[in-house]
């Protein structure tokens, strides 16, 4: 059996990915794994509340392994800092790292370069896999997922709830899965959980960025440089 971490964004390719390898007698998840920005108390990129990230891990039933980091990390001390971490988790018989990437070859590259230098080895269970039949599928499934962050272009549909509806009205270039960054979600419901994540949806707003950092968030998120205006972020607010 493979003793793995699970790199957990909160979002909706995370939770696919995690559906599969549940059904996996071969995979023991030892550890949700998030990176989590120090100074805010929120998931690094999505925005999320770390509040609604423990919900999401009690629910889940899997322990959860925060990482945290700095608001803006340069590659370097991202680099430090997750070396690390995985050093630790390797001492504690860690052999495999999960994620829910996509297409990104880059991406999976880096994570596997990583990866390669604390001994340890990626399992990607979405890799190459279609992304319309890949949001199908969460669909199907059950799965509920709202929109907590967007590239400046797709700022309308920050704090949406995803839905066919809302897959179908994207404009053309945004892929479906939100693969090359376009956006960034929250998975509140599905069959991973034992109940349901209640939220509401609170402020809105809109954060520029002066260049891009590629910083890496553990997870399903584009990290190819690219010249990024900003970010719309829907604040995402624990609810009884």
């Amino acid at each position: 059996m493979k003793t793995c971490i699970f790199n957990w964004s909160g979002g909706k390719d995370s939770a696919l990915a995690l559906y599969y390898c549940l059904q996996d007698p071969d995979i023991h998840i030892k550890y949700l794994v998030t990176t989590v920005n120090d100074a805010m108390n929120r998931i690094s990129m999505h925005g999320v509340r770390e509040a609604l990230l423990i919900e999401q891990a009690e629910s889940i039933g899997i322990p959860l392994y925060q990482i945290r980091l700095p608001e803006m990390p340069g590659m370097q001390e991202y680099d430090d800092t997750m070396r690390t971490h995985l050093n630790k988790l390797k001492t504690e018989g860690v052999t495999h790292s999960i994620f829910g990437d996509i297409f990104l070859e880059d991406l999976k590259m880096y994570r596997d370069e990583r990866l390669a230098e604390a001994g340890l080895t990626g399992i990607y269970p979405l890799w190459k896999r279609d992304t319309h039949e890949l949001i199908n599928e969460f669909l199907n499934l059950g799965f509920g997922t709202v929109i907590a962050c967007t590239q400046a272009w797709l700022g309308e549909f920050v704090g949406k709830e995803i839905s066919r509806d809302l897959i179908n009205s994207l404009p053309d270039g945004a892929d479906v899965c939100g693969e090359n960054g376009e956006f960034h979600t929250f998975a509140f419901k599905g069959p991973i959980f034992k109940t349901s994540i209640n939220y509401q949806t609170g402020e809105k707003v809109f954060k520029e960025y002066a260049a891009p950092k590629n910083n890496d968030d553990t997870c399903n998120s584009s990290t190819t440089a690219q010249a990024i205006s900003g970010f719309w972020y829907c604040d995402l607010l624990p609810s009884d």
